[in-house]
């Protein structure tokens, strides 16, 4: 799975801008989230055709940074997310961005944007 992060201009339209690109490419977005830093819009987001996507953004002219994430499903029971993420960190794994992907009644699926994508591999699995 792969992650993008584009930056670009906080002003009204902007999102609007970037979400009509992609849906005339046919992109169907999985998980997003975009907040303003001053003037700087950033959206981080998870779709479901990365290649289709990366030519889209990069023809628009956008800016686009591209992480790998992994994934991993917790069940519905206190303290998941907390065994998780100190799983990845215990293993000096940093944790860029987080995504919910889906959730049911039996559990939650989670994109995790990592900076040691092989290691948090290892770790999730052992979860």
């Amino acid at each position: 799975m792969t992650e993008f992060v584009v930056r670009m201009a906080n002003r009204p339209g902007m999102l609007a801008s970037l979400t009509e690109t992609l849906a005339a490419a046919g992109i169907n977005i999985d998980a997003l989230a975009a907040y303003g830093v001053d003037d700087e819009g950033i959206v981080r987001l998870v779709v479901d055709e990365p290649e289709v996507a990366r030519r889209a953004l990069r023809d628009a002219g956008l800016h686009v940074e591209e992480h790998q994430v992994v994934t991993t499903y917790l069940s519905h029971r206190t303290g998941q997310l907390a065994t998780v993420t100190r799983k990845l960190a215990d293993a000096g794994v940093n944790i860029d961005a987080l995504y919910v992907l889906h959730t049911n009644g039996e559990g939650i699926e989670l994109a995790i944007a990592v900076d040691a994508v092989t290691t948090a591999r290892e770790q999730l699995a052992l979860s």
